[in-house]
């Protein structure tokens, strides 16, 4: 195994690992979770199936999807993705509310920055690395690299926006409370819909890329 094929392997369990540690942070600032759980959130409440069941139906279907459009995005990073990162960010959260029981304002706000940056930063590394991402992220990656529908960044985002607007709509349509929407799409979902595409663009683009090919 040469030297560019190991980087790339730590690079992707590296980077998909940290992406459960700001998971982790992200649900412990309980400011609202990131888009993707937020539509899937908003589809367990019309769908009639336990959440555990729908987000293994919701994740195969973007795997079909992807195997079907450019199964080059399926490898070791989908695979880490699937296993791992769920635990870890159980972990981190339940250890951020035992070290914090109570939370101010403020530490929310820092654990919500630090949780988006983050992930930014650990999915540019993993991008960069080029050995698979997980079933969400291929869909922007489809777009924007094997059908050039627009920049990455662009894609990102409307693909959140989407994932946010379907999850508080279909929250709607079953009934709930306006009251309680922030509870699956919050200021922190918001952000993260608006943020996180140009913000892993630009980190795998000065950061990531430059270190891989050192």
């Amino acid at each position: 195994m040469d030297r560019k094929m190991k980087k790339r392997i730590v690079m992707t369990i590296l980077g998909q690992c940290a992406c459960g540690v700001s998971g982790g942070l992200f649900k412990a600032a309980a400011l609202g979770v990131d888009p993707f759980f937020s539509f899937m959130s908003g589809m367990d409440e019309l769908v009639p199936l336990s959440f555990g069941s729908l987000w293994a139906v919701g994740c195969a279907l973007i795997l079909l999807f992807t195997f079907l459009a450019d199964r080059h995005y399926i490898g070791l990073g989908t695979i880490v993705n699937l296993f791992v990162i769920g635990s870890i960010a159980e972990f981190i959260q339940n250890s951020m509310l035992k070290l914090f029981p109570e939370q101010p304002v403020v530490l929310r706000i820092f654990l919500l920055a630090a949780g988006i940056i983050l992930t930014c930063i650990s999915a540019a590394y993993y991008y960069a690395a080029d050995l698979g991402v997980s079933a969400y992220d291929s869909i922007a990656l489809i777009l924007a690299n094997t059908w050039h529908v627009a920049p990455f960044r662009v894609c990102r985002i409307l693909c959140d926006s989407v994932c946010v607007l379907c999850g508080a709509s279909f929250f709607l349509l079953a009934g709930n409370p306006l009251s309680k929407l922030p509870t699956i799409t919050g200021i922190g979902t918001v952000i993260a819909a608006f943020f996180m595409g140009p913000l892993i663009d630009y980190f795998e683009t000065r950061w990531a890329i430059p270190y891989f090919r050192d």
